[in-house]
């Protein structure tokens, strides 16, 4: 019987979901005090559950906007609460991080909302704030670099995650969450997401996407058994290192516009010197089998997404592809 067969009540899907709970608490080592929820609809469902299970309608929040996830969290959240921005980079194309020591955080906001890793303009946290309110907890959007590296989880009130850049397939977001920010939500909440309901439940109220929480199970397995994140996050600084490195010493042929104490070692994004040629420079690639290059719409250029999953192998020949174009067209 497949997977997608199994009643997810049945104890062999129980089984299974168990496990991957299990194993992911392992590679984060998350804390009892913290629940473990494997939901739907994405991270974006819960730029609006966050503050409808946290917040009433007239708490204050704060939002650190450092990219376009962020800013889309911070535009939902304006249904629900009082979400204040306390630092955004759109004005410098979100380019950096802010030191959060020159920011003016309100010391009575509900929490403080991060996007870890911005997808699209290729920034990410290498530390994160902590937030100066007694009350305000630290929430944070893990989607792209999620299981990328160690984190402190007992940093946070919450960490979420849609799962399909790093740990399955898309239609599985996994929420993280102090068990005693549960249980609060507004009157108006949907059933389905009412944190409550599903830490109750144990992610079974409804029929969950059970393939997916599956393929989750078997990606912790492969993250154990390479040794874990710390082993995990050498390869992924290892992959990064060496393509950053070829767009720094191209002489200008490539550029990549972020601040270099923030680039992601996920999302590379660069552009080239002669925009003209960005065409040319996708199409050749995708002849060489080295796909999805394009950039965002919204920002153009080239992105490089090297998650986990993308061997060193892979980099390197996009590296040697890189050279090889420049040494043509430059």
């Amino acid at each position: 019987m497949s997977v997608m067969e199994m009643s997810h009540r049945g104890k062999e899907f129980l089984s299974i979901i168990q496990k991957a709970e299990s194993d992911l608490r392992t590679l984060l080592s998350i804390p009892e005090e913290y629940a473990v929820l494997f939901l739907q609809g994405g991270a974006t469902t819960q730029f609006a559950a966050i503050p409808l299970n946290i917040c009433t309608p007239n708490d204050a929040v704060d939002y650190v906007v450092t990219g376009s996830w962020g800013d889309k969290a911070y535009k939902e959240a304006v249904k629900y609460c009082k979400p204040n921005v306390i630092w955004s980079g759109k004005s410098e194309k979100y380019t950096k991080i802010p030191n959060f020591d020159t920011l003016e955080p309100n010391p009575d906001a509900r929490y403080l909302h991060i996007c870890a890793n911005e997808t699209i303009h290729g920034v990410e946290f290498k530390n994160y704030p902590t937030p100066i309110g007694e009350k305000t907890v630290l929430v944070a959007d893990m989607s792209s670099n999620f299981c990328s590296k160690p984190v402190d989880v007992s940093k946070f009130g919450i960490i979420y995650a849609g799962a399909q850049k790093n740990v399955g397939p898309s239609g599985v977001t996994i929420v993280i969450i102090k068990k005693d920010l549960i249980g609060n939500a507004q009157g108006s909440t949907p059933v389905m997401l009412d944190y409550k309901i599903h830490a109750e439940n144990n992610s079974l109220y409804n029929t969950p996407p059970c393939y997916g929480i599956y393929m989750c199970g078997l990606v912790f397995e492969d993250l154990l058994e390479q040794g874990g994140l710390g082993e995990v996050e050498k390869k992924n600084k290892k992959k990064a290192e060496i393509l950053y490195e070829a767009i720094d010493s191209s002489n200008g042929f490539y550029r990549c516009p972020v601040e270099k104490s923030v680039r992601s070692l996920m999302n590379v994004p660069f552009t080239l010197a002669k925009p003209e040629l960005e065409g040319e420079f996708v199409k050749t690639a995708a002849g060489e089998e080295m796909v999805q290059l394009k950039g965002h719409r919204s920002v153009g250029g080239m992105r490089a997404s090297i998650y986990n999953a993308m061997p060193l192998a892979g980099v390197e020949k996009l590296v040697a592809f890189m050279k090889e174009f420049q040494a043509k067209h430059g």
